[in-house]
């Protein structure tokens, strides 16, 4: 299995992150050309690109290219917030209707469930900063892959993107990065940030890839509801949905679990999986 992890020149918690994983580990230089350098360590392959990540949808063919056939990719990052708090975060990349920040139209980026479930993990584990908030945030954004990719982030502003703790952090955790086998759900409902699936994930042996949260089912008819639960079970590998009952009206949650029932999926909910305190 190859991971492929993903630097990008002109964002600057990716070169950190780069960094902190140089000095951290022995890398061999494979070489570079027109697509940036490659350095490989382990079942491990950084790319650095001159090119900034959510619209260049050509990483994977670039990479292909050079000879590196990934079965994974991870994206470094910055992580920009109105809110300006600081936050940790990874996520699953694409867009449900249209792609004003990179990516395709109506199209998912298969995700990651079992890598970038024990990434949150690992980054509440290793953060011992006291500052950042930890979370998953919801489906979202470009760039365009056929590979399983997921986002690794620091942010919410420029005043977290240059601390080289929290790079330190997320470099430790890619190191450590190995996935699991725990069984994956789609989420459905709630915030951008999805506070009830990071608890769950961080509390049960359950993996989250896709999440669909409720700004983008506001408003949409049952078959337009039916199609992103299909999308982002399809890009997930999973026919489990956990809904996020207490982000909704009692009547809402009723006619989407009957909805999504109705369709052939699993409803589950925290109580169908071991805690993970258990292992």
């Amino acid at each position: 299995m190859t991971r492929l992890l993903v630097c990008s020149e002109p964002d600057l918690p990716s070169t950190n992150m780069r960094d902190r994983l140089l000095s951290l580990r022995e890398w061999e230089d494979m070489g570079s050309d027109d697509s940036g350098r490659f350095l490989s360590c382990g079942d491990m392959v950084m790319m650095t690109t001159p090119v900034l990540h959510i619209r260049d949808d050509t990483v994977e063919e670039r990479a292909r290219a050079f000879g590196v056939r990934p079965d994974s990719v991870t994206f470094m990052s910055r992580h920009t917030a109105s809110s300006g708090i600081p936050t940790l975060t990874v996520h699953p990349i694409g867009n449900y209707h249209d792609n004003r920040y990179g990516g395709r139209q109506e199209a998912l980026v298969r995700a990651c469930p079992a890598l970038m479930s024990d990434a949150l993990r690992l980054i509440s584990r290793l953060d011992d900063t006291g500052v950042y908030n930890v979370s998953f945030e919801v489906t979202h954004h470009g760039p365009w892959l056929e590979a399983p990719t997921f986002f690794i982030e620091i942010g919410s502003d420029a005043s977290r993107w240059g601390d080289v703790d929290a790079a330190d952090i997320l470099a430790r955790v890619l190191l450590e990065n190995a996935g699991n086998g725990y069984p994956s759900a789609v989420g459905f409902g709630g915030g951008h940030y999805a506070p009830r699936f990071s608890e769950v994930c961080l509390g049960y042996r359950v993996n989250f890839g896709h999440m669909v949260p409720s700004y983008q089912i506001k408003g949409r008819d049952d078959e337009e509801v039916l199609r992103m639960v299909r999308m982002a079970a399809e890009a997930t590998g999973t026919d489990m949905v956990y809904i996020h009952r207490k982000s909704m009206k009692r009547s809402e949650e009723g006619r989407y679990a009957e909805l999504i029932a109705s369709a052939g999926f699993e409803t589950v909910s925290s109580k169908d999986f071991d805690p993970v305190s258990g292992t």
